[in-house]
């Protein structure tokens, strides 16, 4: 590719000339401009995103970081935020890769390098001290699917305390008494208070959760297969299964069938996100939608209106709720 040296030296101009006909800055004649610009054109340059941002001293790019695209939840939020930056005419900039500390500093810090004057980030690791500083630097910040009350007007939540019981009520409804939960084994806060809510809605049933019937793992569809086998193995008893995850719920569906047990007839499983896999599941799985597009779109609107000087009122807040979504995997005993 092109180098702007060699747009300067084929166009016989400086490369500041170059570089503000590039930026459409002033001082460069018209026909000067038009001749620098059909040999961008001829030699397929495209300007460096760094080196362009040290000029201009932003981007014009929402900066998104997500743990996972090959997820479907995180393809819904790249979705969300994409949506909205298209149409506040800016393009979004994707960093990430993995749940952890370094990696989720390592993607932050390639948004940093490229200017963005606007940042979506869901991280899950980081310290709160470490991402409060950030929010205080980057004009654009808003974290996304966390609460931190320091920061609680850059935060776009869900309540997930108030998911665990939801769907734990919603059992409890059905009849069910005897309970499983499939829960995923990442030292995050979304498992927790998940189980938390779960708890409070057992304990206001005087329904008691064995710790035996408590299973962790990696929350994806082996997790959940791995998990009701560990369940099976140790004798718990159960008719209803609450699963992390719509994937956890999709192998804890498998692993069950699997050994002729039959959902929801002998074994109900409530899933949580709703992603598109929970409609082509068989069983169709009943799940908690999470909002998660929504949640997107609300933060980027956020972190642009930031990156503009525009701050929400001081008491607002960006808290959502899931709501259950009924389909074929639960049935009333």
């Amino acid at each position: 590719m092109a180098t702007m040296k060699q747009i300067a030296d084929v166009a016989g101009v400086s490369q500041a000339t170059v570089s503000r006909v590039i930026n459409e800055g002033p001082k460069v004649g018209y026909a000067t401009r038009q001749r620098v610009k059909d040999i961008i054109k001829e030699l397929n340059y495209r300007p460096n995103a760094n080196a362009r941002a040290l000029a201009t001293s932003r981007s014009d790019t929402v900066g998104v970081v997500v743990a996972d695209l090959y997820e479907p939840f995180f393809a819904a939020l790249a979705h969300g935020v994409d949506t909205v930056a298209r149409k506040n005419g800016t393009q979004i900039l994707i960093s990430g890769g993995t749940i952890g500390e370094e990696a989720e500093r390592k993607a932050i810090d390639t948004l940093l390098g490229h200017r963005c004057d606007a940042m979506v980030v869901h991280s899950k690791t980081l310290e709160n001290e470490e991402l409060i500083g950030l929010a205080n630097m980057v004009p654009g910040f808003v974290l996304l699917n966390r609460f931190i009350p320091e920061i609680a007007g850059r935060c776009v939540w869900l309540d997930n305390r108030a998911g665990g019981r939801l769907m734990a009520e919603y059992m409890i409804r059905q009849g069910h008494r005897k309970f499983a939960v499939v829960s995923s084994g990442f030292p995050i806060d979304d498992p927790i208070h998940r189980i938390e809510g779960i708890r409070d809605a057992l304990s206001d049933a005087n329904i008691e959760l064995p710790d035996m019937n408590i299973e962790h793992g990696a929350p994806n569809q082996e997790g959940g297969e791995a998990a009701i086998q560990n369940l099976m193995s140790k004798g718990a008893d159960f008719t209803a299964v609450l699963a992390y995850n719509d994937a956890m719920a999709s192998g804890a569906m498998t692993m069950l069938m699997d050994h002729d047990i039959e959902v929801p007839r002998q074994v109900s499983v409530i899933g949580y996100d709703d992603i598109i896999l929970a409609k082509y599941c068989r069983p169709k799985l009943t799940t908690l939608r999470y909002p998660i597009e929504m949640m997107a779109s609300k933060a980027t609107e956020l972190a642009l209106q930031y990156a503009q000087g525009v701050t929400p009122p001081v008491n607002e807040t960006f808290k959502f709720q899931p709501t259950v979504v009924k389909r074929d995997s639960v049935a009333r005993i």
